[in-house]
């Protein structure tokens, strides 16, 4: 069985382009975003891949990402799960903010916390550790059991919903995620093993 399971962060939104807290708020993605989602698709297509099932946030950049991906693979019509447990991480009270103008208001030190520590949520949003709560029951009851049936299943998330995955794929600590980074646009193909660990991952840059 290939037990395959890809991780893939959306396409540049237009909040990042702005360099705002996007959170569950909900852009759409930019011209590049678009090109780098149509171009993670052809990646993933001359690898030979194509899949059994999708999964995506109830955030119109992952499903736009997705739907692009998904064309590019011949595959428009695939079965596609859509819930908000793979959203973005909530940031509260930042959501819409521009991270300098937050930085001018709370200061360096403590805007970096909030975004970059694994248990520090910014006012009414969540920590990294809080989005890993919402995000890891979901992969084991819903995802994880497909990819272990030997279905190939694609994920189309967010930085943080996807570094929470990340996290426990790689055997990352709370120590350790904090200073990840998931490029927009750029497909991490996982093989699994039988006992759901990491037999492989090909991270499938530009």
């Amino acid at each position: 069985m290939d037990r395959v399971l890809v991780l893939v962060r959306h396409g540049q939104s237009d909040w990042n382009l702005k360099n705002l807290f996007t959170g569950w708020k909900d852009p759409d993605l930019t011209p590049q975003g678009v090109s780098e989602a149509a171009a993670a698709g052809q990646r993933l297509k001359d690898l030979g891949l194509t899949f059994d099932v999708a999964y995506t946030s109830a955030l119109t950049r992952a499903q736009h990402t997705c739907r692009l991906i998904l064309d590019q693979l011949g595959q428009s019509d695939l079965h596609t799960i859509r819930d908000q447990a793979l959203n973005e991480r909530d940031y509260g009270d930042l959501s819409g903010l521009n991270k300098d103008d937050a930085r001018a208001k709370w200061g360096e030190d403590q805007v970096h916390l909030w975004r970059r520590s694994y248990d520090v949520p910014p006012p009414g949003g969540e920590s990294l550790k809080d989005t890993v709560a919402r995000v890891l029951p979901y992969y084991c009851q819903e995802i994880l059991p497909r990819v272990l049936r030997g279905e190939r299943v694609i994920v189309a998330a967010h930085g943080n919903s996807l570094r929470a995955l990340v996290m426990i794929l790689d055997g990352l600590t709370p120590e350790t995620i904090p200073s990840m980074e998931l490029d927009t646009g750029v497909p991490l193909v996982y093989h699994l093993k039988a006992d759901s660990t990491v037999e492989s991952k090909k991270v499938l840059k530009a």
